[in-house]
């Protein structure tokens, strides 16, 4: 089995970040698996290399240690498991959508893409969402490199199970439409890049927290255009929440791992902390 721990360097590890690894790394040891550390840093503009390195700094120190792509790995350099030295295989997976014509061009501007038509979510999901309606599927638009790069969804729906909430089942289609693949700056986008990843790196045990419910369905979608017969199997956590409608968000200081270090916190007491602040077995 091999999960995975997936941070994005856009700022400091938080109590949130620290369950999810909690999680993974004990949920793996139960299973006898491995643990993949990789780093999302697709969206260029806002991921720094000292959150990456402040990342792998707080692992070390809280000790989780992974099986895939070590802490000195990504130190080293280049490395397999980061976003931004993937480029040639994710459009390499671009490319054998593109060549089974499920690709198009798309210069709606993201303000414009905001003001679609209001998305069919599930019960549990988080709003705010909108639905892409395919304006640009039948523009012609070449695909290059000043416009976004869309994937058809066609209606259907997609199950999975999920070990904490059973069987979930998601369309796509209703949920956020034909989704995203690289914007008009050349970031390839979450949902693309965690399909690909997680279909390539042989990632079959996902576990994160609940607010990423939704993306599961279109994930899996895009895995199955791609290839992959087979979807991962799913925990979706509950999750450490600041209020009761506000999770926790990397600004928030007095959650910050490098914050409680520096006031004399022991990578014990901050794990238990973690643990402590929601309620879900471990």
């Amino acid at each position: 089995m091999i999960t995975r721990f997936a941070p994005a360097p856009t700022g400091w590890l938080h109590l949130g970040h620290v369950l999810n690894a909690d999680v993974v790394w004990r949920r793996a040891a139960d299973l006898h698996g491995r643990v993949l550390l990789r780093i999302e840093d697709h969206d260029r503009t806002r991921s720094r290399k000292a959150f990456e390195l402040g990342i792998l700094d707080d692992l070390d120190w809280l000790g989780y240690r992974s099986h895939i792509h070590s802490t000195d790995a990504y130190r080293a350099g280049p490395c397999d498991g980061r976003q931004s030295d993937r480029n040639t295989v994710y459009m390499e997976a671009f490319e054998s959508l593109r060549r089974e014509g499920l690709v198009y061009a798309c210069d709606c501007s993201r303000r414009a893409a905001a003001q679609l038509a209001p998305a069919a979510l599930p019960a549990n999901a988080e709003p705010p969402e909108r639905r892409y309606t395919g304006e640009c599927r039948h523009k012609g638009l070449p695909l290059a490199a000043e416009y976004g790069w869309r994937v058809r969804i066609d209606p259907g729906v997609e199950e999975f199970y999920d070990e904490r909430l059973g069987l979930q089942r998601q369309n796509p289609a209703d949920q956020c439409g034909d989704v995203l693949l690289r914007d008009r700056h050349g970031n390839w986008t979450y949902q693309f890049a965690v399909a690909v990843d997680d279909w390539r790196q042989n990632v079959d045990y996902v576990i994160r927290g609940v607010d990423l419910l939704a993306s599961t369905g279109r994930q899996i979608r895009i895995a199955r255009l791609l290839g992959r017969t087979t979807p991962p199997m799913f925990i979706h956590h509950p999750l450490i929440m600041k209020s009761a409608t506000q999770k926790l968000s990397k600004s928030d200081g007095d959650t910050g791992v490098r914050d409680l270090r520096a006031r004399g916190w022991s990578p014990e007491a901050v794990i238990e902390q973690a643990r402590k602040l929601v309620d879900y077995p471990l």
